[in-house]
Order: structure tokens, then sequence, then C-alpha cells
């Protein structure tokens, strides 16, 4: 009898001594994503801004599946014994963590979009109210290379429905415009070679890539698979930003696709007899049918001061590694400017100032806040609290401290003071947003 109490009781120290370790790490993982998730909420980034994992909590099982597989990170965790939205607006939508739920409690999509005041409405072809006018790629709320790729295909194949039992276009009318050259807008320009039609792309920035363009470098574009117009399915489903800018640019030239760059759409109008004039930074053009691929990240806010327009100032850091020994200035507060900061800082011979108009950093995340603040200590990151930048010269800049102006021996400037979406330009294009979509299978006025 005492040796069965005896081998219970060192069978019972074994399982304790296996389990008891998962035990705590479970806990300390439970713990610190209650943590984050309190600050995501603090700091208003778990709320739904385009796509979204939906947790059925009645299926999750908590397993743990989805925080694995996301590729963004911090997106999900496990609160609770049940999968939870940490960090909603990291989500790009590559649905990862739908795929790998063993029970089918997640579903990556945009939710209800009647209450969503910053999605466009638009029927099962992505057309607006304005007959004529659609929209493809992120504007859309979706992101995700892939979904950008199928709906720029999708509308066009819609257009060339339309256009198949009309007579050719008016001389300097093109049967498709189309406003941006990212996924969606290349899409659209091959499907529409492969279809016959006339068209020309307009792009604001000096190269292709839309969204992409952003991305830090090496960073991974995960497509799944995906087709495109004139091309096929790609050999890949994962792509280094590099590598896929270079088989569109690639693409471009094979197909010599009209893409004309550094014009920015300013408006467009349903004219007479259904045709549409779009006013450009540059020109006018006229065309039958509009797609807007601008995306949902608009034109980067500037700071209004004489000078800004050099080129030492910039509004995106793609590649930190590429400054070195220069005397750099970071405008902002948030986690943009902090992370810019924090990967100048880490290169070689570098001098880093932070100007930032408040007293003190307010809405970053504690990661960063951790990693900021020994850099400080270190003198690797000179902030400036309560400044404001009054003018930027080649070799300085002037900023304005407590009511004096002081002058900073300075190479490059980056700007982190947010964005303006392109939700005002769309409205006034014609673009409805929040209440229910448009109505599916309504049959406005072909376009001429």
């Amino acid at each position: 009898m005492n040796e069965a109490v005896l081998l219970w009781s060192v069978a019972g120290l074994i399982v304790a001594a296996v389990v008891l370790p998962f035990a705590i790490a479970f806990r300390r993982r439970q713990k610190k994503d209650v943590e984050r998730k309190s600050e995501a909420a603090a700091l208003g980034l778990d709320r739904p801004t385009a796509q979204f994992p939906y947790v059925d909590p009645r299926l999750c099982i908590g397993c743990g599946a989805c925080v694995a597989a996301c590729p963004e990170g911090d997106v999900l965790g496990v609160v609770g014994g049940t999968a939870t939205v940490i960090n909603g607006l990291r989500c790009v939508g590559h649905a990862r963590c739908e795929e790998a739920c063993p029970v089918g409690a997640i579903t990556v999509g945009l939710g209800d979009m009647k209450g969503r005041a910053d999605m466009p409405q638009v029927d099962e072809w992505n057309e607006t109210d304005t007959p004529g006018l659609f929209l493809a790629g992120e504007v859309r709320g979706l992101a995700l290379v892939k979904n950008a790729i199928g709906q720029g295909r999708k509308v066009v194949d819609r257009i060339a429905e339309r256009i198949a039992s009309l007579p050719k276009a008016p001389e300097g009318t093109v049967d498709v415009l189309i406003a941006g050259a990212g996924p969606a807008g290349l899409s659209a320009a091959l499907a529409a070679t492969e279809r016959g039609l006339s068209f020309i792309v307009l792009e604001q920035e000096s190269n292709l890539g839309g969204s992409l363009l952003h991305y830090p470098r090496r960073k991974m574009v995960l497509l799944q698979p995906v087709d495109l117009p004139l091309h096929g399915r790609l050999k890949r489903e994962e792509y280094q930003k590099e590598d896929f800018l270079e088989l569109m640019d690639g693409l471009v030239k094979e197909h010599k696709l009209d893409i004309r760059f550094g014009e920015k759409v300013t408006g467009v109008r349903r004219i007479e007899d259904g045709l549409f004039e779009v006013g450009t930074t540059g020109d006018m053009h006229w065309a039958r049918s509009v797609i807007l691929a601008v995306g949902r990240r608009g034109t980067p806010r500037k700071l209004d001061v004489p000078g800004e327009e050099h080129p030492k100032v910039m509004y995106r850091l793609i590649d930190a590694e590429g400054y070195k020994h220069s005397k750099l200035l970071i405008v902002g507060g948030g986690d943009s400017a902090v992370e810019a900061a924090i990967g100048l800082a880490q290169q070689p011979g570098n001098e880093v100032t932070l100007s930032y108009r408040r007293d003190k950093l307010v809405r970053i995340k504690k990661k960063n806040e951790h990693r900021f603040a020994p850099l400080v200590a270190a003198g690797k990151i000179k902030p400036i609290f309560g400044s404001r930048v009054v003018e930027v010269l080649p070799d300085v800049v002037r900023l304005e401290v407590g009511g004096a102006v002081h002058e900073l021996p300075n190479d490059y400037v980056f700007v982190f003071a947010g964005g303006e979406p392109p939700f005002d330009f769309l409205k006034h294009c014609g673009v409805r947003f929040g209440g229910p979509p448009a109505a599916a299978g309504r049959a406005p006025a072909a376009p001429h």
C-alpha cells in the first residue's frame, strides 16, 4: 500500500515538473496579453479601421494557433482562454489566422459597414452611386495585395462588358482612367490591355507601388495564390518588397503600360453624355469610366514652413541603414516618429534629434517607450519637447523653443505628422460614405 502511494506521489511530482513550467509560461503570456490589450485600448489601436479578425467566442478554444500564424505580430492574443484582438490597426488582411484556426472561429473581413463612417459604399462590382465611377484596392478597406489585384481585374471586366456594345470613345477620351499605380491600379491596367480598352494610369508618386512604397526595406509581401492579367499565376506566395516592385516594373515595360508619374488627381466630375472630366495637378483628362485606386493613406500632413520643399525633407523612412554619419531631425511624437528615431540612432555616426510640440510623448506603445528611453539616456537620441520647426535651410533647421529660435545643424528632416486620408477627395468625387451599401444589381446609365 505504501509502495503504491509512493509511486503515485512520484508520478505526481513528475507530472508537476513537466506541466508546471508550461502553466507558468501560459499564465505569464496571458498576463502580458491582458496588459497589451489594455494598452492598445488606451491608445485607440484595438478598434477596426479596415479589415479585422472577428473571433467567435462560442467556437474559440484558446489554442493560440491564430496568434502564432499572424505574420504581422501583436494583432491577436489569448486573453481569458479566448483569442482576442490586441492591435487591430496592424491587421492587413493576410487571413493566416483564419486558415490556422482548427475550429473555424475566426473570419477576417470588414464586418458590419453600416455604421462605419470611414468606409466608402459600393455595390458588388465596386461601383459607387455615380455610374461609371469605381473603387479598387486598399481604398475599399481591405488591404492585402491579393485583394487589390482581384478587385482591379474585376472592375475592368465590368467596364469591358458595358463598353462592348457601345461605339468607339470620342477623340481624346479613354475608356478607363485609373488613379493610382499600386497593385490594384496595375492589375486594372493589365486587364484593360488584355481587354483591348484604351486607358491611362495617373500616379502622384514618382514610382510604382502605392502603399507598398511605405513598407520597410525587405518587408515580406504576402500574396497567397493570385493571377495577374497577361501574366498568369505568380510563382511565389511571398515576395520581398523590392522583388515584387521589380516584378511590377517589368510588367509595365513588357506591356508598355501608359503610366504618368507625378500627376495627382485633384477632382473627378461626371459630365454630360456620361463622360468623366478628371482634373490633375498638371492637366485635364476625359474618360468613359474612372477607377480610383488611391489607397487609404492619403497625403502626408506637412509643416507649412519655409523651406519644406527642400529635397532633404521626407515624410517616410524606407531604409534606416541608408543614413549614416548624418545629422537627422525627426518631427513628431507618435510611434512612427519614435520608431524612425530608434532605427536611425542605431546606425553608425548619426546624430538624431526628435522635435515634438508637446512636453512629453503621450501616444506610443510601451515596447517603443522601453527601446526609446535607453537611447535617450545614452545620448543617441536628443528629444526637444515643446518645440516646433519654423524654417528649413540647406544646412540647418530652425526650431522655436520657449519663444526663442535656435538653429540646429542638419542633413535630413523626417516629418511624421500624420496623414490626410483621401476621404474628403472621394466625397468630392461623388463617393458616399456610411449607411448601407449601394444596391446590388441596379442598372445605372451606361457610360459613353
